[in-house]
């Protein structure tokens, strides 16, 4: 029985454990931390025949060596481990990677970009479920990709011979890859892909933006049909020599598209051109629909109609998802309003980029709650858009100190150091009162990892400090 190795006991390395399990591998994951669930876990798992090591790093010096390394998404793709295994010829793939080889029989969209993915993501999920199509959501988002293709294998196994239909029931296959997933998934080739934004981040692993740009463009070169956001400096510069092809949105108008075929907005409507060779500019939706408030946004709209329509679903099934789509938590998520004062979670804005679209989005004056675990980036739009939006600026986590730098430096000196997310949000409410804010808006700029497991349960705690108010 071959053997397979596993790296990090998360839900994505638990699927895909289950799955190789499922297909004959002998298999054990190993994770480098320990804990109470983790050890319930482990027992768990040994009843199904997988071994599980606890605090422990995958050594190579091992007599047995694994055939198959599958690596879970939060893991760097250049840890020593790995580059040794792959060195000693071991092969070595990401989660998604295993997800698309039992389940590339199946059309994929795949969304990519810094900032928006989450959102186009769910939105595209929600158009085509409300089409009727079995569609699933995945990756950074929704399941993890490999519990799809076992959930999948397990009703194949368990449908009658006699049954006329396949299988597999499943349509398409929605998923949200980041620039780590891409990176260790070799072949997956979606039908479409969609390139949000590009600004830098994961500048610490990858370098260069030079080089975060060519690990996504591997997903988009790989993708039978692409769609690109024209009003993005960066795709629209590569865009003018590459990707003569694709499709472009914008939210400037038609003559805004790069090929001259994609969606754009006017007169308050979204509308497709060239889709087909002889098909004649049509109206899909009007963008008062869209619940979500923002520029960035109606973007976002544009990339998920786009994959829609390409999909050949119909304008009323698109109208009415738009129609009924409230938003992504942790996204410019509405909490509560106390006294005319709206409570915002935005801590899915874990970079400059996201944070500052997250600020230009809300009422102003503002009261901001920001910081982290600090990113290497450009913070000078970002600073220039609070000098203009917020009235103050509360400071939680790592960054507090370098973020106070950075505002004397830029002139701006309305800022507090409150150290924790229950502090800042009840200082919050008093300083809406006092400057008369509209806004308590959290939006960190940064990742979560100095105080919180993950962005997500930053936005919780923000939440539950709210409703304790």
């Amino acid at each position: 029985m071959p053997k397979a190795h596993v790296i990090g006991l998360g839900k994505s390395g638990v699927a895909a454990a289950r799955l190789l399990k499922r297909e004959g591998w002998e298999v054990e994951i190993g994770d480098t931390k320990t804990s109470p669930n983790l050890l319930k876990q482990q027992q768990e798992l040994a009843l199904e025949g997988i071994t599980v090591k606890l605090e422990y790093s995958l050594k190579l010096e091992d007599t047995e060596l694994p055939k198959l390394i599958v690596v879970s998404p939060g893991v760097p793709w250049d840890i020593p481990a790995l580059i040794a295994a792959r060195k000693k010829g071991i092969e070595t793939v990401g989660e998604m990677e295993l997800a698309w080889r039992n389940l590339g029989s199946i059309p994929w969209v795949a969304v990519t970009g810094t900032n928006g993915k989450t959102t186009v993501t769910s939105l595209i999920g929600a158009i085509f479920q409300t089409a009727g199509l079995n569609a699933p959501t995945c990756g950074n988002i929704g399941l993890a990709a490999t519990e799809i293709a076992l959930e999948d294998k397990q009703r194949g196994q368990n449908s009658s011979p006699s049954s006329p239909s396949s299988p597999s029931n499943l349509e398409w296959i929605i998923a949200e890859l980041s620039s780590y997933q891409i990176e260790s998934s070799d072949s997956l080739s979606p039908k479409i892909g969609i390139w949000t934004t590009l600004t830098p981040d994961h500048l610490a692993r990858h370098k260069t933006v030079e080089n975060y740009y060519s690990i996504k463009a591997r997903l988009l070169k790989r993708s039978q049909m692409q769609v690109f956001n024209a009003d993005n400096p960066y795709l629209r510069k590569v865009g003018e020599t590459d990707w003569q092809d694709a499709y472009w949105t914008s939210i400037k108008g038609k003559d805004n598209l790069l090929t001259g075929k994609g969606f754009y907005i006017e007169d308050g409507w979204v509308v497709e051109t060239q889709i087909t060779s002889t098909s004649e500019d049509q109206k899909i939706m009007p963008v008062s629909a869209l619940r979500m408030v923002g520029e960035h946004n109606l973007q976002n709209l544009l990339l998920s109609v786009a994959a829609a329509r390409l999909a050949g679903i119909e304008k009323s099934a698109i109208h009415q998802a738009i129609s009924e789509f409230s938003g992504v938590p942790h996204r410019l998520e509405h909490i509560r309003t106390i006294e005319g004062i709206d409570f915002i979670n935005d801590s899915k804005a874990t970079n400059y980029d996201a944070a500052e679209v997250g600020l230009a989005s809300v009422k102003s004056p503002a009261i901001l709650i920001a910081g982290g675990a600090a990113k290497a980036g450009n913070d000078k739009p970002w600073i220039d858009q609070i000098k203009q939006k917020a009235a103050a600026v509360l400071l939680i986590g790592d960054a507090a100190p370098v973020f106070a730098k950075r505002f004397e430096e830029e002139g701006y000196s309305n800022y507090e150091d409150m150290g924790t997310m229950e502090k800042a949000v009840t200082h919050g409410l008093k300083l809406a009162k006092q400057h008369d804010a509209k806004v308590v808006l959290l939006s960190p700029a940064c990742a979560s990892f100095d105080q919180y497991a993950n962005f997500e349960v930053r936005g919780d705690d923000f939440r539950k400090c709210c409703l304790e108010l």
